[in-house]
């Protein structure tokens, strides 16, 4: 009696490809959907205020993948099969070389004027939708129950990745974000704070003894 399935329960092998989808997930997967086009509405709106045209070329490189992306997940959520196009992985064009250390600049206020809106508050807000849009898709990938839709979840998070530190290194770039660092001695600390677990193995406790 103890192993009969409960009243009402299927299996997602039981159920056709379009219906393997937990109430839970079909939510998130909603969520992650829209957010992309909400991404690339808010592209098309930043590129109407900028004049750099590396960050246009950027933003406009973005868009074209992301808009790739987006095809990609429509077509396996609205089906549950896989989709007739991969992910694919995007590949950023700015160099890794990373600007440390901080120069005087301005204080930061809220803009008082239309006008006063300029790349580096442009490029900011691309990347935070990045990032949200990057976080949301890692915590729902662990609970989406359609393998398919998973997958494409899962492996567009490391674009993400990449696009905001793109953003990132664009920023970095123009010393809209500057990186500070600590000193060499206190630096040394922080790395050597951890070392590799090498030789007896860690002594695990019993599990508790089930109930009968």
């Amino acid at each position: 009696m103890m192993n009969q399935q409960p009243s009402g329960h299927v299996h997602s092998s039981q159920v056709a490809p379009t219906l393997n989808h937990g109430g839970h997930d079909l939510f998130d997967s909603h969520e992650i959907i829209a957010g992309m086009i909400n991404v690339l509405d808010q592209y098309m709106i930043f590129r109407t205020f900028m004049t750099d045209q590396e960050l246009i070329s950027l933003l406009d490189r973005q868009y074209t993948f992301i808009e790739s992306q987006y095809n990609v997940l429509a077509e396996a959520f609205s089906t549950g099969q896989p989709p007739s196009q991969s992910t694919g992985v995007y590949k950023m064009t700015l160099s890794h070389d990373v600007q440390f250390g901080l120069t005087p600049s301005q204080p930061k206020k809220p803009n008082r004027n239309i006008s006063e809106v300029k790349e580096a508050g442009l490029s900011a807000h691309m990347l935070g939708l990045i990032k949200g849009q990057a976080s949301l898709m890692g915590m729902a990938a662990s609970e989406i129950t359609n393998p398919i839709v998973r997958r494409i979840v899962a492996d567009t998070v490391p674009n993400f990745i990449e696009l905001a530190y793109e953003i990132f290194l664009y920023q970095n770039k123009h010393q809209y974000y500057q990186v500070p660092q600590l000193n060499d001695r206190d630096a040394q600390a922080m790395t050597s704070a951890y070392q590799p677990v090498i030789g007896q193995k860690a002594t695990m406790p019993q599990p508790k003894t089930p109930i009968q």
